[in-house]
């Protein structure tokens, strides 16, 4: 069984005839490999508008400017919020209208809406208060709030207090109101007729003036409330006043100094600017100087 090769597809080295003819020629004339065409990869992309090509470069300067928008609105926000007034509506001013709404406590005889008084303190209240009320009818509340926003001072709002409170007569005129603002460091005290009697102007003012401004100032604000309470639970059974706190006479060192020794600071400091001036012009003249001196 014989097989017929073609000469075409034999390797040059079996095929001697054809590798000699191809040697004959001239180099112009010889035919170039098909491995020559083929050096290089040929790929093929299909073809995008030029319009996605370019958009890579204006992307950054785009991106730039979007990123600089959103800084800028950050910050004016930021400074909108830092330095525009605080407007009091809903929540911000509902503390103090709360108090008046939710009417007297039933079960003690403190509302603590600016939360500053301990648990020991309102049992310690509550124990003194409802013995006086057994036992002189007297009723006294104690309110501490942290800011007022509707009204100028602590007094007219304990006169609010006790109007809404207590809106007649009869149902106000042995209660007593003491109102403690722990921002404003002040307080007051209110009642009806018959609890403004028993206590006496004197301890009404001396409470007002030295129990509650003095231990709030201090931050002490159990201890004003306390103290307050037994003052005028003294004052309404007839017992000796047992005073408030002692106003400490804080003597602060002046901060102003003397002449001498502003004329001293002056001094010293003429001498380091000077000294920092020079520095300032002579170095940059001699590391130019030294640099044209080289060359």
């Amino acid at each position: 069984m014989e097989t017929i090769l073609s000469s075409h597809s034999l390797h040059p080295i079996l095929n001697p005839k054809a590798s000699i003819s191809k040697n004959l020629l001239l180099p112009s004339q010889q035919p170039r490999p098909a491995s020559l065409f083929l050096s290089k990869p040929i790929t093929c992309t299909p073809n995008k508008p030029t319009s996605q090509l370019v958009k890579p470069s204006l992307a950054e300067p785009r991106n730039w400017f979007v990123h600089a928008q959103q800084g800028l609105a950050a910050l004016a926000i930021s400074l909108a919020l830092n330095f525009s007034p605080v407007l009091y509506t809903g929540n911000a001013i509902a503390s103090e209208f709360d108090v008046i709404n939710e009417g007297p406590p039933k079960e003690s005889y403190v509302v603590d809406d600016a939360n500053v008084l301990s648990r020991v303190t309102k049992s310690d209240l509550k124990r003194l208060l409802s013995d006086l009320e057994s036992r002189k009818n007297f009723h006294i509340n104690f309110i501490t709030v942290r800011k007022l926003t509707s009204k100028a001072d602590a007094f007219e709002y304990a006169d609010q207090v006790l109007e809404r409170w207590y809106p007649t007569l009869e149902e106000g005129s042995n209660k007593g109101i003491v109102v403690l603002v722990t921002s404003q460091k002040e307080g007051a005290v209110t009642g009806g007729p018959a609890f403004v009697q028993a206590v006496g102007e004197n301890i009404l003012d001396a409470t007002v003036t030295e129990n509650l401004p003095v231990l709030a100032t201090e931050e002490k604000y159990n201890e004003a409330v306390y103290s307050s309470a037994k003052r005028l639970v003294a004052a309404i059974d007839g017992l000796p006043d047992p005073g408030g706190p002692q106003v400490k006479d804080n003597k602060r060192e002046s901060n102003f100094k003397s002449r001498e020794e502003t004329e001293e600071k002056r001094g010293q400091f003429s001498l380091v600017v000077g000294g920092l001036l020079v520095i300032a012009f002579v170095v940059p003249m001699a590391q130019y100087y030294a640099y044209v001196s080289k060359k």
